[in-house]
């Protein structure tokens, strides 16, 4: 796309601290040349000091933007600085998506909806089950309680190594959410459906702890959100184990569509060709 054409449409920004790494300018930045679109998409690094005046300058229009993505460690602050953020964030707390709406700046958080719909792309019918597992109760976490609660799963058994956090989950979440200490792991995996792990095992190819995941229904389906490397550790093991896996970057390019649709006005494609791109970046770096 050339500069005329970014400088005519709407510009949009992912900010965090810090930045380099992201990938949401590759996403939005396919999406705009696929669908011939003028406008822009920006990393934009701003420290935690700084992110109140980056926030001011967006909601007076002085900033140039219409919108953008927020990410670590930006998301709680967001969510309070916002004029009018949405049930989503409010239970959440943190909001990774900003609009400017009749004067007023929106936010929402797409984080579950990313991973919801990245199972349901990969595995459909992933929800047609009693009980869910996650491992962690980490920030990375909310969003996908949330999220899994909504879709209707009876039981939901968060598995965390520090269990005061995940009795706060707990509380927070309803009483279909229930705290266990990762000793429990072995008996509540019992005939779940699902296992999600959201904690940062196996990151970058790290070792992860080795998990028996037979005692799972036999249907059941293992994800990660973690994306680096595709196939995590936890995963392989699931893998070798007989069950079906879903890898985390489908969240990630899931996540981006609704505020890629606030922006720039068309809802873009979550295709190959996109998860394609991606994955050669990944390997590049």
């Amino acid at each position: 796309m050339d500069d005329s054409r970014e400088t005519l449409g709407p510009r949009a920004f992912v900010t965090g601290f810090p930045i380099k790494h992201s990938r949401s300018p590759l996403i939005h930045g396919h999406w705009l040349k696929a669908l011939d679109l003028p406008g822009s998409y920006g990393a934009h690094e701003v420290t935690p000091a700084e992110f109140p005046a980056f926030i001011q300058a967006l909601k007076s229009g002085d900033s140039g933007f219409v919108g953008g993505n927020v990410t670590i460690p930006h998301k709680e602050m967001a969510f309070r600085l916002a004029d009018q953020p949405d049930e989503l964030s409010e239970e959440l707390g943190a909001s990774n998506t900003l609009w400017l709406e009749d004067g007023r700046l929106r936010a929402t958080n797409t984080d579950g909806r990313g991973f919801t719909a990245n199972l349901d792309e990969r595995r459909p019918g992933w929800d047609k089950v009693r009980s869910a597992i996650i491992l962690g109760a980490g920030g990375a976490s909310r969003a996908v309680i949330q999220a899994v609660r909504d879709r209707g799963l009876d039981e939901i058994h968060i598995v965390n190594r520090t269990i005061e956090r995940a009795h706060e989950l707990a509380d927070r979440f309803g009483p279909k959410v229930h705290a266990h200490p990762m000793s429990s792991l072995p008996e509540i995996m019992k005939g779940a459906g699902l296992f999600i792990n959201t904690t940062s095992l196996g990151m970058d190819g790290d070792e992860a702890p080795r998990i028996d995941f037979t005692p799972l229904a036999d249907s059941a389906v293992v994800t990660d959100i973690v994306y680096v490397p595709l196939k995590t550790p936890i995963l392989a093991q699931a893998e070798a184990q007989g069950f079906s896996i879903v890898d985390g970057l489908g969240m990630l390019l899931h996540q981006a569509v609704p505020g890629f649709e606030k922006w720039f006005g068309y809802r873009p494609a979550v295709d190959e060709t996109l998860r394609a791109a991606v994955i050669a970046d990944m390997e590049r770096h």
